[in-house]
């Protein structure tokens, strides 16, 4: 199979593919084999599959027609156009031809149920910010105070102590790490996409009334580490799930719904905890208090019992949605169940034959990857196979980048950061104000993300942030060092706010989206597992290490997050590649480009951007990455004009492969 080649021009004339051998040989890498198993064959051949497939599958012969033409579609999708092909010269396929036309020019037009499932999907993430966010939002506001009437942190008597307050607090995210993410490839084996997310959430349903039904800080902490195991396989099957049954030309903008509504359920849980901050006698120091020994009574515990039981309803209610929803048609091919997977397809495409398209084209890919799997350790080619250890690479940087950036830590240590040591409960109601502004800001600035991430890109939107997000950082490190030991107003709230804004539209969505799409479809839950758990690991490395941190530092901490932020844009130039607009199997070209080729390329991209944004030097080549196995030159190019390519920007389709590669689905 020839070499891929990831170039910004799409040739106007395209060569035909290389037919792959016909069986799977030691040679082949698995990566290679992937990228398009029906590449070479002949119309006669191709229609020859579909028909057999009806006959194998069991589908029924009223269906032997249908998939005769998907068959066609699934090596070419653009090939209804041709003039010989059978859409164009039966008058009884005109719906047919006009779903797939459409499907090019309107990529927002949708089946309701395709919608419906990115709903579920969104309450699910909305169900893990709520998680995240309502006991940190409850403790970082109480455990510094020096009242004897504060909530649980006093009434288990670990407010003074710094390292423990972050370990009940860290809890979820170390189980997520070393268990919760380890568990996401068996649940999703036996029990499917839709299992799994029924499974992890109405185990965050439990665990969260189990954190109101506490009396000791030991039971407040196995709770909480147990609701890792809801939060863990969560994380990672939500966004797997959702980018295998989205088309790739929106797959960016829905997936991204997974990071959006995260940042909803986060805001929820603060607007929970201003709710519920004066039910009961909680605040009244009258009639509760350390030392009458009764914080744990029901009228001075009730708030923060509903506070941090508050997110159980949420969780029901996503393992009533996903009860509707379709399961992933992977997962059903997978166990031989075709029709339920033809089923699936048909509720998420506007056509039958886009569905029964669909459906070969992924049964072609998973018969490849049965072969792969066979002979071969997914879990050594993850680090051994180029192609994949480079995805592993890209997607460990912008996750462990999500964490270092320092957003967590304002998400959850926020309170605690504008309290500074005052101790009046007027004062921790407006701490609790400024950090529900955070997380609506953090909300509200993720919506413009559902278009950019898939009109800019991943990578762009990367470059753009992280100079930002190191300024914001940097604001609120000056802007709390002028308050440092003194009583006043919380300047860095301005910092803090800021970099809600910037963080959002960038590095808040494009992780997951991108970790859920880099992986070739053999190894991706294994992949995915791996980058979730790492992303839990440094989120419990931050939280628990914030609380001494700040102590010791004061605003410093504040600069170390700016520093960080520049290295995480560092390390994206030279290491992370685009993604937008490429199927999950055409992102094998896009990874086959070796680290050193795309470092290079990045230096040329910010040499160029230096020299005609920041120098004015006239500079108006656009540097362009041509990498094959003969060369490891970056070329400074002009874009390519619109007379140089087949299709225009404006021009979606459903297996669209954009500037940044070569390789396509046509034969």
């Amino acid at each position: 199979m020839a070499e891929a080649q990831t170039t910004n021009t799409i040739a106007s004339e395209e060569k035909p593919a290389p037919a792959p051998p016909s069986s799977i040989s030691e040679s082949i890498l698995p990566d290679r084999l992937l990228s398009n198993p029906l590449a070479g064959l002949q119309r006669a051949e191709l229609e020859e599959l579909g028909r057999n497939f009806v006959v194998e599958k069991g589908l029924g012969a009223e269906y032997r027609e249908l998939f005769q033409r998907a068959a066609v579609l699934a090596q070419n999708p653009l090939s209804f156009r041709d003039g010989d092909s059978e859409f164009q010269t039966n008058s009884k396929l005109i719906a047919e031809r006009n779903a797939l036309a459409r499907e090019l020019t309107h990529k927002w037009d949708q089946p309701k149920g395709l919608y419906a499932l990115v709903f579920m999907c969104s309450l699910g993430a909305a169900v893990q910010g709520w998680d995240e966010q309502v006991s940190p939002s409850l403790s970082a506001v109480f455990w510094p105070l020096l009242l004897a009437n504060t909530f649980y942190q006093k009434a288990f008597d670990i407010a003074d102590n710094r390292w423990l307050y972050g370990l009940v607090n860290s809890a979820p995210y170390l189980c997520c790490a070393v268990v919760g993410c380890w568990l996401t490839e068996p649940l999703n084996h036996y029990f499917g996409r839709r299992g799994t997310i029924f499974i992890s959430c109405m185990i965050s349903s439990v665990t969260s009334l189990g954190q109101g039904l506490t009396q000791t800080w030991q039971q407040m902490l196995v709770t909480r580490f147990l609701l890792g195991l809801g939060i863990g396989p969560k994380s990672a099957t939500i966004p797997v799930y959702a980018s295998e049954c989205t088309p790739p030309a929106i797959r960016g903008g829905l997936v991204m719904m997974w990071q959006m509504w995260t940042a909803f359920g986060v805001a929820m849980g603060l607007v929970m905890g201003v709710a519920l901050f004066d039910v009961g006698d909680g605040t009244n120091q009258t009639l509760c208090s350390e030392k009458l020994g009764n914080l744990l009574i029901h009228d001075c515990s009730i708030n923060w019992r509903l506070m941090i039981a508050s997110p159980m309803f949420l969780p029901l209610v996503v393992c009533a949605l996903v009860y509707f929803s379709p399961e992933s048609p992977r997962w059903y091919i997978k166990n031989g169940n075709y029709k339920s997977a033809f089923n699936s397809l048909i509720r998420l495409r506007h056509s039958e034959v886009q569905a029964a398209r669909d459906l070969i084209y992924i049964d072609v890919l998973l018969e490849a990857e049965k072969q792969i799997s066979n002979r071969r350790n997914r879990l050594v080619e993850l680090f051994t196979i180029p192609r994949n250890r480079r995805a592993l690479q890209a997607s460990l940087i912008v996750m462990i980048m999500q964490q270092l950036c320092g957003v967590n830590v304002l998400a959850y240590y926020s309170s605690d950061v504008i309290l500074k040591g005052m101790e009046s409960y007027s004062s921790i109601r407006r701490a609790l104000l400024g950090s529900m502004g955070f997380g609506i800001i953090n909300f509200l600035f993720a919506l413009p993300a559902v278009r950019t991430i898939d009109t800019l890109g991943r990578r762009n939107l990367l470059l753009f942030t992280f100079p930002l997000m190191a300024v914001c950082m940097l604001i609120t490190f000056l802007l709390e060092k002028i308050r440092d030991g003194k009583d006043g107003p919380p300047l860095s709230l301005i910092g803090m706010y800021l970099f809600a804004a910037v963080y959002s539209p960038g590095e808040g969505p494009v992780p997951f989206v991108y970790s859920a799409e880099c992986y070739p479809l053999y190894i991706r839950d294994i992949g995915m597992a791996i980058a979730t758990a790492v992303t839990w690991f440094f989120n419990w490395l931050l939280t628990i290490t914030w609380p001494p941190i700040h102590e010791s530092m004061k605003s410093a901490a504040f600069g170390v997050y700016a520093v960080l932020n520049v290295v995480g844009f560092v390390f994206i130039l030279l290491f992370v590649p685009e993604t937008r607009n490429h199927t999950l199997e055409e992102l094998n070209g896009v990874f086959e480009v070796p680290s050193k080729v795309q470092a290079m390329h990045g230096v040329r991209q910010l040499r160029w951007f230096f020299g005609r944004w920041i120098w004015g030097r006239g500079a108006t080549g656009m540097p362009v990455l041509v990498a094959d196995s003969r060369s490891e030159e970056a070329d400074m190019q002009e874009p390519p004009s619109p007379g140089n390519r087949a299709m225009s920007d404006d021009e979606d389709r459903p297996f669209p492969a954009d500037y940044s590669s070569s390789i396509d689905r046509r034969a």
